[in-house]
């Protein structure tokens, strides 16, 4: 069986402004090949993670190198604005992105799975999960007309594979050398790779992706689960 995306409208929801490099962006790409309309949607700042020495204005730095991120993936950006550790889900987030849904219209959107490491992926798998329904309601008011019917939904791999059993592989080997251009966009992220609080982030990426293609044949891959609901499940 082959997934094809094309005409189909994704849409990757991350918490920080790296998160779509490290877990969907071959995906994204893919579709973006597959004649698909893809974006991505970072809930917070990326302020407080800060490299050695600090830098002054590290949420514009970030804002930056996400935007040069999203460039070469071909990716329409949106960005929230929420500062690191602040993230949790509630009205004012719930609403910030059934508007973004809506603007978007996408037909999948991709999500941090509900038991990644950091609580601010946690916070933006819940926020994502229940937007994707309200963004269909015509009772949850926005500036814009809701969707015609809640998009499926694909929970992403968690970082490092912990505590994650895929149901969806995709084969991105054609886009690693993409994944790797775009992740070092975020020169103020690798700077870090030798903190103790952090990782290289390059060689984490591509030995998740390598050794999920390696379970499902192929150079590489990226995992994700089905979004198993009501209303949300699709035939593909």
């Amino acid at each position: 069986m082959r997934i094809d995306f094309t005409d189909e409208r994704v849409l990757a929801v991350v918490a920080h402004p790296d998160d779509a490099e490290m877990l969907c962006a071959g995906t994204l790409a893919r579709a973006r090949g597959e004649n698909g309309a893809i974006g991505v949607c970072v809930l917070c700042r990326g302020d407080k993670g800060q490299p050695d020495p600090p830098i002054d204005d590290l949420a514009d730095r970030r804002q930056v190198e996400m935007e040069a991120a999203a460039r070469l993936l071909g990716a329409q950006l949106f960005s929230c604005g929420y500062g690191d550790g602040e993230l949790m889900d509630g009205i004012e987030s719930r609403a910030a992105l059934v508007e973004i849904y809506r603007l978007f219209q996408p037909t999948l959107i991709l999500a941090h799975a509900a038991n990644d490491y950091h609580a601010d992926h946690r916070s933006a798998s819940t926020i994502a999960e229940a937007a994707s329904w309200f963004a269909a309601s015509k009772g949850h008011e926005t500036d814009s007309p809701p969707l015609t019917s809640p998009p499926a939904l694909w929970w992403m791999d968690t970082v490092n594979m912990c505590d994650f059993t895929p149901e969806i592989y995709v084969d991105i080997s054609e886009h690693v050398d993409l994944k790797v251009h775009m992740l070092r966009c975020h020169e103020s992220q690798l700077a870090r790779a030798n903190d103790t609080d952090f990782s290289p982030l390059e060689d984490m990426m591509l030995l998740q992706c390598r050794a999920r293609g390696a379970q499902s044949g192929v150079a590489a891959a990226e995992a994700f689960r089905s979004h198993r609901a009501w209303k949300r499940i699709r035939a593909w």
